[in-house]
């Protein structure tokens, strides 16, 4: 190789030829770095990769960022509201900068108990949800919405599985957010959930290095105290837990509770709430919701509100009357959704 090079080039020629190559190579390598970091950002437009510091989210500056959204009902059965123009309008008529994708596993039509094409609906849903939140400039929580089976580990092959598949496919996103578990309850302890919550992790880890990756807490996501005592290991990053709450269900006494964990240095994500009852119906609370959002906004937790549907329930947005898919006007909203928006803004 030496002589050719010599020969075609000349032997005092190829320092200088080396020196070009070295230069070459370098600004290669550059600009396939800032090709990747290009990518990353520009599947979002305007939208800062997150990353969790002590409690609290931050943007690419270090800056505190405090979501603020909406939850989608359960995709298999209100798969109408996943759309372009909804998700565009609550972005600039509500405020809002996050858009959770609520999936079933257990439930009817869920991912994990309907049939392949059911399975093939939810996926590409979530893929359309993703894309729509990338147009809209918003936030996307991709939620393993798990109610009924009660603990994460009755499913936890399908959830490994699927978090695989949306690790794989989203790890370029910047703004894609994962929820692994919605809310155990009937009695699964933190341990239990905390096993389950380092398996999928590991997974999601292996494809996307540093998205933000919520896990639920034990009591349908109220005992973050619990996950305060026993923290999954900080090698994986950017780690956050899940805090519910109902208004007119839960007051002080989870406010304490939260309050604790966040002493501790527990990072809380309120991935659902509601300013009506557990159940989703039933009266508002108002002063307690008060409560709630100063309690929220004081700390920079981010917030995602059940539920985008016109579902006959206190806690959905749209009047069930209403049959739009999007530009809802106030007269067509309930009055939690009045409420709730007043406080995005």
């Amino acid at each position: 190789m030496k002589d050719i090079l010599e020969k075609y080039f000349g032997r005092n020629n190829i320092g200088q030829l080396k020196k070009y190559a070295s230069g070459v190579l370098v600004a290669v390598l550059f600009a396939s770095a800032m090709l990747f970091v290009l990518n990353k950002d520009a599947s979002a437009a305007g939208l800062s990769p997150l990353s969790v510091k002590g409690t609290e989210l931050v943007d690419r500056s270090g800056k505190a960022v405090q979501l603020k959204g909406i939850s989608t009902h359960g995709l298999s059965w209100f798969p109408e509201y996943v759309n372009e123009k909804s998700f565009s309008y609550m972005k600039k008529k509500w405020g809002i900068n996050v858009v959770r994708l609520a999936m079933y596993t257990a439930e009817y039509n869920g991912y994990c108990t309907g049939d392949a094409e059911n399975k093939k609906k939810l996926e590409k849903l979530i893929d359309e949800g993703v894309r729509y939140a990338d147009d809209a400039g918003l936030y996307v929580i991709i939620d393993w919405h798990i109610l009924s089976d009660g603990s994460p580990a009755v499913h936890q092959k399908e959830a490994v599985s699927f978090f695989k598949k949306m690790a794989k496919k989203y790890k370029n996103n910047s703004n894609v957010l994962y929820e692994i578990c919605n809310e155990p309850n009937g009695g699964v302890q933190w341990k239990d959930i905390k096993k389950y919550a380092v398996k999928v992790i590991k997974k999601i880890r292996k494809y996307d290095k540093d998205a933000v990756i919520i896990t639920g807490t034990p009591t349908w996501s109220q005992d973050v105290d619990a996950a305060a005592a026993d923290r999954i290991s900080s090698k994986f990053g950017n780690i956050m837990y899940s805090l519910h709450f109902y208004a007119a269900t839960h007051g002080e006494f989870l406010r304490q509770k939260a309050q604790k964990a966040l002493d501790s240095g527990l990072p809380l994500f309120v991935t659902e709430f509601g300013i009506c009852d557990a159940s989703g119906s039933s009266g508002i609370n108002k002063g307690e919701a008060k409560k709630w959002f100063d309690f929220l906004d004081k700390n920079k937790i981010s917030y995602a509100a059940w539920n985008l549907s016109n579902k006959n329930e206190t806690s959905a947005f749209i009047k069930s009357g209403c049959a739009k898919e999007s530009g809802w006007k106030k007269s067509e909203l309930t009055d939690s959704a009045k409420y709730i928006i007043k406080r995005f803004k």
